[in-house]
C-alpha cells in the first residue's frame, strides 16, 4: 500500500472506529508500518485540515471528528472534473483558493485510478484565457475574506483618470458582468453605494470594524434584472 492510499485508509478506519479511536500500536500493526509512521501519518492528515484528535492517558489514542469530515461517498470523475475546470476557467474566482484547497482534499480521498481518469479528462478541456492574465492576488483574497467576516475594508483603487485614492468601504457582493468581476460595497467616503473592478484595486487591507447590515437592492437599485445571486443546491433524500 503505497502512502496516498495508506493516509485514505487511516482516515476510513478512524471514521469506522467512531468515539473509540485507534492507539498508533493498533494502527502500525493494521498497516503493517511502524509506530513513528503511523504519527508522522497522523500529522500529515492534521496540517491538511482532517479533525484528528489525540487522547492521552491508558487506552488513549486518535478520535476522527465524523461530523467535521466528508462520508467516504463520494465524489465521482466527472464532479471532481467538474470543480477543476471551474476553478481553473475562472482563476480569479472569489474564494478560488479556497476552491482549489477543497480539489486538494477532494482528490487526495479519491481511489488513485479514479484521480488518474479526472487528469486525463481534465487534460482534454482545453480554455483560452486572452492577452490578459488573471491570477488571484493578496488583494483578491483580502476582498474575500472581508465579504466573509463582514468587516470594513481599507482599499486603494484607481479611478478612470488613473488617480489612486484609499478609501473604507463596507463590502456587500461580488459580482462578474462579461468577464470582469466587481465588488459592490457601501463607500464610506462618498457615502453611497459603489462598484469597483477588482482589477482596479491595487490594494486591500481588513479592518477589525464589523460592517452594518444593508439592503444591497436598496443601495443599488439599477441591478439587472438578468443578476441573479448564487446559491448552494439544497439537499434532497434518497
Amino acid at each position: 500500500m503505497n502512502r496516498t492510499d495508506r493516509l485514505y485508509a487511516l482516515v476510513e478506519e478512524l471514521r469506522a472506529a467512531g468515539d473509540r479511536g485507534r492507539t498508533a500500536a493498533w494502527l502500525a500493526e493494521r498497516f503493517e508500518v511502524a509506530t513513528r509512521t503511523v504519527k508522522r501519518d497522523v500529522a500529515s492528515l492534521q496540517q491538511a485540515g482532517v479533525p484528528i484528535w489525540a487522547q492521552g492517558g491508558p487506552g488513549g489514542g486518535y478520535v476522527l471528528d465524523a461530523a467535521a469530515t466528508l462520508p467516504p461517498v463520494t465524489f465521482t470523475v466527472a464532479e471532481a472534473t467538474a470543480i477543476a475546470v471551474a476553478l481553473d476557467t475562472q482563476p480569479d474566482l472569489p474564494f478560488g483558493d479556497d476552491g482549489r484547497s477543497a480539489l486538494t482534499k477532494l482528490l487526495g480521498a479519491m481511489p488513485p485510478e479514479s484521480r488518474a481518469t479526472a487528469a486525463r479528462v481534465v487534460g482534454r478541456v482545453w480554455v483560452r484565457h486572452g492577452t490578459r492574465t488573471v491570477d488571484r492576488t493578496p488583494v483578491a483574497r483580502t476582498l474575500d475574506e472581508a465579504l466573509r467576516r463582514q468587516v470594513v475594508v481599507v482599499i486603494e483603487v484607481r479611478d478612470a483618470d488613473g488617480q489612486v485614492s484609499k478609501r473604507p468601504v463596507e463590502p456587500l457582493a461580488l459580482g462578474q458582468d462579461d468577464g470582469t468581476w466587481w465588488l459592490f460595497a457601501w463607500c464610506r467616503r462618498d457615502r453611497a453605494g459603489r462598484p469597483f473592478p477588482v482589477h482596479t484595486i491595487s490594494g486591500a487591507w481588513l479592518t477589525t470594524e464589523a460592517a452594518p447590515p444593508r439592503d444591497i437592492h436598496a443601495v443599488f437599485d439599477d441591478i439587472p434584472a438578468d443578476a441573479t445571486a448564487l446559491s448552494l443546491p439544497t439537499e434532497t433524500g434518497g
